[in-house]
């Protein structure tokens, strides 16, 4: 097995609503997607951002989509009106989560561009 991150076989997208943080996140072969299912789970989410979610994660799996969709709750210190912290919208926690790296068997494809 190898490891590798993220950005490698899927992109991502964040958003936020309060004080949650909203990341898609879409293998770029529909293949992948079980591959992400059984890795990209809420426990290794939330031990991923360790301290910076305070709450629960919650992972809304989208099977026709091949998308999974993630909640972090307790993510912007506050909300958009109350956080001091650099990125209030969350918007680069999608890049953070990409950074994540999982076991791929050591022949899978990788996506070259990455």
């Amino acid at each position: 097995m190898a490891r590798l991150r993220l950005h490698k076989i899927a992109h991502g997208r964040a958003g936020d609503k309060g004080n949650r943080s909203n990341i898609g996140l879409i293998p770029y072969r529909d293949e992948d997607y079980d591959l992400l299912s059984e890795q990209v789970t809420e426990k290794a989410v939330k031990d991923y951002f360790g301290h910076i979610v305070k709450g629960n994660v919650k992972r809304f799996d989208l099977p026709t989509l091949k998308a999974f969709n993630f909640i972090l709750e307790e993510a912007l210190e506050g909300g958009v009106n109350d956080a001091l912290a650099v990125d209030t919208h969350g918007k680069s926690r999608a890049s953070i989560l990409l950074c994540m790296e999982i076991e791929v068997p050591d022949d899978h494809w990788v996506f070259a561009a990455c």
